[in-house]
């Protein structure tokens, strides 16, 4: 974890100067870019359902670091490995509560993972809050830093 948080507060820091805008560019949109990780969100969402690596391929950096929710630290190509896993097979998998911050490069995206479906023939139903960092450069949005927390099934009761 605190390598994680050691690589955000750095990205943080170096973003400003890693791209330098053209004076006759307009500037971006923060509704449009916002709306554009929003969807991204519901993509993963939809590739972890249907299993699918490509999208992860394409969308994640290739010095990704995540952490999946029960705390095994993984790279782009263990989360690829995870997602087209013949282990379990989804009914159902969504991103719902997605909130999106832009800071000029750098977007946070928090969301609500629910799924359904069966992992060596057990069915299961789970939630889990996630949080991605995304990095706006040649390629686009690309997901730098990812981390998953499973919530108990009573994580709905007040304090």
């Amino acid at each position: 974890m605190h390598r994680m948080t050691t690589l955000l507060a750095l990205i943080l820091l170096i973003a400003p100067l890693a791209r330098a805008q053209d004076p006759d560019e307009a500037p971006p949109n923060p509704e449009m870019q916002r709306q554009e990780i929003v969807n991204m969100e519901s993509e993963t969402a939809r590739a972890i359902l249907l299993n699918n690596g490509t999208f992860f391929r394409r969308v994640y950096s290739d010095d990704f670091v995540g952490t999946l929710s029960h705390g095994q630290a993984v790279d782009k190509t263990q989360m690829v490995q995870a997602v087209q896993s013949a282990d379990v097979k989804y009914d159902s998998f969504v991103a719902t509560d997605i909130k999106v911050r832009i800071y000029q490069d750098i977007a946070v995206a928090t969301c609500l993972w629910s799924s359904r479906g069966t992992y060596h023939g057990q069915h299961f139903s789970s939630q889990m809050r996630v949080t991605h960092v995304y990095v706006n450069g040649r390629r686009g949005w690309q997901v730098i830093a990812g981390q998953s927390t499973a919530l108990p099934p009573d994580a709905h009761q007040p304090l």
